[in-house]
């Protein structure tokens, strides 16, 4: 193909992966545009994904139920009390207006760096031609670099439609038009482990099925197991190394699910959340033409500089794959537009972290326990709960823990897992320091403000320095 084309990049998908490439390369004076299927944009990440849900979060939170050292033994206001259809319509509004306020944003940043924003569906014609097609329009369009960024979209559940009502997906379930009595969860992956915990603190009845027998095996196992604690102490019912055969709707009054199990068993339940795996978002794009082809996934491979095996087409963010988180997401689509313009961007980070926004919140940064003595790395753990933190009394929160893996040697900090209230937030301070290459001599001789959640470092890491001492 003949140059000049029409744009120096053209970024297929506009969540943070899309997004961040287009401003990246539009900062070095590139002609950038933004292919969008739908009528805002922001990706599944502002749709359906992350903004939303973590929305529904903090509304969950505010609305239901919380007790604390100042409301023990008080008679107060639940959002439970209400109707179910009126906390829902509550719950589902606090979500609009937050997401119409990030699809501003979103939509103002593209804007105010000459990014073009195209909306239609892409299609490739071939490695450096897409066809965007929108109604009864098309527009042919050519490109030097493209980014694939499409995202990714929930695997479908056996047997059965997803009606929006009683079988839903996390795509549908922030349009709930009501709420359950009883809920079955199918997936204790991320999604499906934040979505439970949400409606287990609304004092719904939750079920949570999936086929394995241990659930989120990339972070530290006692997290998780005090994750799963106190989700029972909600009335969660784990089924774990059950396997769904097929589903199907209960006519009647009001409609009903029943679940069918491998093992022979039967769930009937109000609502079910399919949440058993995510596909990569590329079926429609004819990938063929450009020389491509996605797993039975839908996910495509990278190399390290996020290259296809088409080195001007690059691919970001959910539809690789591991992380799929938003944070990682961003990074990606900005290394991608670095490398298709040689921008240097030094080495990147070893430590990226992982936030779960359950209730109570998981995160963490750096090795495992598992990992470290599967290498046969020698390491110490310091523990702070977050009921010795006078922060954490303040909360109300007696359950949070923060977790340090030191090596027994130099004293590098290897690792630091946390669950309890601000976990994501917390995270970044043993974030920095295991960037910086530092440890156990930093968290020792550093003064915290007290009284601040941020004192569990300086707790745990005194608690280290003993058994050290030992």
């Amino acid at each position: 193909m003949s140059e000049p084309f029409d744009f120096d990049l053209v970024c297929i998908g506009s969540g943070p992966a899309g997004q961040r490439a287009a401003v990246q390369a539009a900062k070095v004076g590139r002609q950038v545009a933004v292919i969008e299927k739908k009528h805002y944009v922001g990706g599944s990440c502002i749709d359906t994904g992350t903004i939303p849900s973590k929305t529904f979060r903090e509304a969950v939170l505010s609305y239901a139920s919380q007790v604390s050292p100042f409301t023990a033994g008080r008679t107060h206001r639940t959002a439970i009390q209400g109707t179910n259809q009126t906390l829902a319509e509550q719950l589902l509004n606090d979500v609009n207006t937050v997401v119409r306020r990030d699809i501003d944003v979103v939509t103002d940043q593209l804007r105010r760096n000459g990014i073009e924003l195209i909306q239609g569906e892409a299609v490739f014609m071939d490695s450096h031609t897409i066809v965007v097609r929108r109604e009864a329009s098309c527009r042919t369009l050519t490109a030097e670099n493209i980014l694939i960024a499409v995202g990714t979209v929930p695997a479908p559940p056996p047997g059965v439609s997803v009606d929006g009502e009683t079988i839903l997906t996390s795509d549908e379930i922030i349009q709930l038009k009501r709420l359950p009595r009883i809920m079955t969860v199918v997936g204790g992956g991320i999604i499906g482990l934040e979505y439970a915990s949400m409606f287990a603190a609304l004092e719904i009845e939750v079920t949570l099925v999936d086929k394995r027998e241990h659930l989120l095996e990339f972070l530290d196992q006692e997290i998780v197991e005090e994750l799963m604690h106190q989700m029972r102490a909600r009335n969660v019912t784990f089924r774990l190394g059950e396997a769904v055969e097929r589903l199907e709707i209960v006519d009647g009054p009001m409609k009903r699910a029943r679940i069918h199990l491998e093992s022979g068993k039967r769930i009937m339940t109000d609502m079910v959340l399919f949440s058993a795996g995510r596909i990569g978002a590329t079926a429609h794009l004819n990938l063929e033409a450009a020389g491509l082809k996605a797993d039975d996934r839908g996910r495509l491979t990278v190399n390290e500089q996020f290259r296809t095996q088409v080195p001007h087409i690059f691919a970001a963010g959910d539809v690789i794959g591991y992380p799929s988180l938003a944070s990682s997401s961003a990074w990606q689509g900005r290394q991608a537009a670095s490398y298709a313009f040689g921008v240097d961007t030094g080495l990147g980070s070893a430590y990226l972290p992982i936030g779960i926004y359950a209730i109570p919140e998981m995160a963490m940064v750096g090795a495992l326990e598992h990992e470290l003595t599967r290498k046969k790395i020698p390491y110490e753990t310091g523990v702070a709960r977050y009921r010795e933190i006078a922060r954490g009394q303040i909360l109300g929160d007696d359950s949070g823990l923060l977790k340090l893996l030191f090596h027994r040697d130099d004293r590098r900090l290897l690792g630091v897992h946390v669950i309890g209230t601000g976990a994501t937030e917390l995270i970044h301070i043993g974030q920095a320091v295991l960037e910086l290459g530092s440890g156990l001599d930093y968290f020792l001789r550093t003064v915290f403000n007290y009284p601040t959640l941020a004192e569990c470092y300086k707790v745990a890491a005194l608690d280290a320095y003993n058994k050290l001492s030992l």
